[in-house]
């Protein structure tokens, strides 16, 4: 399915062209006038017998139906869609990441490193998502803040798969999910299988380089911890072949691993700015808490390695 914004059948000078019949007949496809091979047909097919195609892939009359809105404060909607399309951009960014791991663990290095990519210029949009949040005032965000209840983002079941594949496993953050049996389901498998980091280790032992077995063989329910040894690892592959393919995937997953910690950075400003010290939401710690996780490095034998180079 392809389709053009730009040439959309939605403006009024489009709709009321009067090259374009407007009666019910004419707007069947038998009926309109077919034009010579390679020419722009003279109207879009504007008649379906059910949904449109668009409507049918997207479902976008269910997406911009989600919205129940429970304050009378204007600025409720935007924090509530900007929220929406943050799960969104976290659902895309776990397939991708599952994909990059997924084609590490059958040494197809190509396909990994274009879901990397790929998800590198998709941090960026759900980073960029805090924009329309940025700026709240604590009582703007108060006048709202309420109808929240005891919901907190640390409660988004795709979120925390997202986390787990970056080597930030919990069994306690399962807990929340017990009521959802899909979502804390797919949460426990996600706990037990080796994150994106996990496989990239493996990948790079089963290429000769000397990855412990002790980090190989890990408890992989459990949070992932750094190694000394890796951290030489990742050394002597910088110090290598800036070309090579392991350094591709070192970078790869640097540029992943700063597009997160920009992301804890930026959640943590808009919140500072929205609520300053105050408990957040759901009994979490709120700035606090954001504080600490800032403070921290996804792949973190890649960061350290750098001072070894």
């Amino acid at each position: 399915m392809s389709y053009d914004p730009l040439n959309s059948p939605d403006t009024p000078d489009t709709l009321n062209s009067p090259d374009i019949p407007d009666t019910p007949d004419a707007l069947n496809a038998e009926d309109a006038p077919h034009p010579p091979d390679g020419a722009a047909p003279e109207a879009p097919h504007l008649d379906f017998a059910g949904s449109t195609p668009y409507e049918d892939y997207v479902h976008a009359d269910v997406l911009t139906h989600l919205q129940e809105l429970r304050s009378e404060d204007p600025g409720e909607m935007v924090f509530l869609v900007t929220t929406q399309v943050m799960e969104l951009w976290f659902t895309v960014l776990v397939h991708e990441w599952e994909t990059a791991a997924r084609a590490l663990r059958e040494d197809e290095l190509p396909p990994a490193l274009d879901a990397l990519r790929r998800s590198r210029r998709e941090l960026e949009a759900l980073n960029a998502s805090w924009l329309p949040l940025a700026g709240l005032t604590p009582a703007q965000f108060n006048s709202y803040r309420g109808a929240l209840g005891e919901g907190s983002g640390f409660q988004s079941a795709m979120y925390r798969r997202l986390e787990f594949l970056l080597g930030e496993k919990s069994a306690a953050m399962l807990v929340p999910h017990k009521g959802t049996p899909r979502a804390h389901a797919e949460l426990e498998k996600a706990l037990q299988e080796p994150g994106l980091y996990d496989e990239a280790l493996r990948f790079l032992a089963r290429r000769g380089h000397p990855v412990p077995r002790s980090v190989l063989d890990r408890d992989l329910s459990r949070r992932y911890e750094p190694s000394e040894q890796v951290e030489a690892v990742w050394a002597e592959i910088y110090r290598g072949d800036q070309h090579g393919e392991e350094v591709r995937l070192g970078e790869a997953l640097t540029d992943v691993g700063e597009l997160v910690w920009r992301w804890r950075n930026d959640h943590l400003t808009a919140t500072r700015r929205a609520m300053g010290s105050k408990q957040g939401t759901g009994g979490s710690a709120g700035v606090a808490w954001l504080e600490k996780r800032a403070t921290k490095s996804v792949f973190p034998e890649l960061w350290t390695a750098r001072g070894r180079v």
